[in-house]
């Protein structure tokens, strides 16, 4: 199984070594998008510019393929596919290689990564989809993709908000930074209220922050105790910590002492805190 992906990707698609590999073409109605492709969605102003460009000057860098049953599927390169349809070709240049499920799986996630296509939700399920069926640790999956481990723990975070604000995510309306706010709030019920009202009022993250940290600081307390209003510091200690940690972080001060609360959604997102307070104490 192939490690350290994420930095000898581009030696993967660029090293071909001419007397073991020819350039074939192969015709657009044999080929089929890889199935393993995070992106949903394809911009197509950047296809057209690419269309454009084939018309004038072809296609200047094979696609990747492997054989399949039916003829072959594409392993790297499906905008230079797509472009080429518009284009009116009817073949297209590529090198045929064997690839596993698993390679499959990895290269179609690491080419958009490299190329910074993907939407945050279409990253989040990559990731999630590579943890199922590589059957590795968030750990492991960073080392062999080449991302931190809190990088890769945020965007799965994502997948834990209601279908409808993963839509907006997906569609552009809302940022990765609107996502990871609202996971922050504490009463769940009122999550559906604030997206409407971020949304028609074009919001930006920094006021998403302080509606959130407002809404939370009126949650009903369990203790009978009313407890002193906080100041302006610790408010301000408070949203930094939540932004820092990307969850709901209370702190609660009595006289000389006092607790810091920081809430986590899973084991996973447990380890994800915990890997951010150690990173921060080897930094100091």
């Amino acid at each position: 199984m192939a490690k350290g992906l994420g930095k000898g990707i581009n030696a993967l698609f660029n090293n071909v070594d001419s007397n073991e590999e020819t350039v074939e073409e192969i015709k657009l109605k044999d080929l089929r998008p890889n199935p393993y492709q995070p992106r949903k969605t394809f911009d197509d102003e950047a296809l057209s510019d690419l269309k454009e460009s084939i018309q004038q000057h072809g296609v200047l860098q094979p696609i990747i393929v492997r054989k399949s049953i039916k003829g072959y599927d594409i392993v790297a390169g499906e905008r230079r596919f797509r472009a080429a349809q518009q284009a009116g070709l009817t073949t297209i240049p590529a090198i045929v290689r064997e690839f596993s499920e698993t390679l499959m799986r990895e290269i179609a996630l690491l080419e958009n990564l490299q190329r910074e296509d993907l939407s945050p939700l279409e990253e989040a399920e990559a990731y999630a989809s590579l943890l199922d069926h590589l059957s590795v640790t968030q750990e492991e999956l960073a080392k062999r993709l080449g991302k931190s481990r809190p990088h890769i723990a945020n965007h799965l975070r994502l997948l834990t908000l209601p279908d409808e604000v993963q839509k907006l995510i997906a569609e552009g309306t809302l940022s990765m930074g609107h996502g990871r706010t609202l996971l922050s709030l504490k009463n769940k019920k009122k999550l559906a209220p604030l997206v409407k009202k971020v949304v028609n009022e074009g919001l930006n993250v920094r006021q998403v922050e302080k509606l959130v940290q407002q809404l939370n600081e009126n949650v009903p307390r369990e203790t009978k105790k009313k407890e002193a209003p906080k100041d302006r510091v610790l408010k301000e200690r408070e949203s930094f910590l939540q932004n820092y940690f990307g969850t709901s972080v209370t702190i609660k001060k009595q006289k000389k002492k006092g607790k810091i609360e920081i809430e986590f959604l899973s084991n996973e997102d447990l380890e994800r805190i915990l890997e951010l307070l150690s990173t921060r104490e080897s930094s100091e």
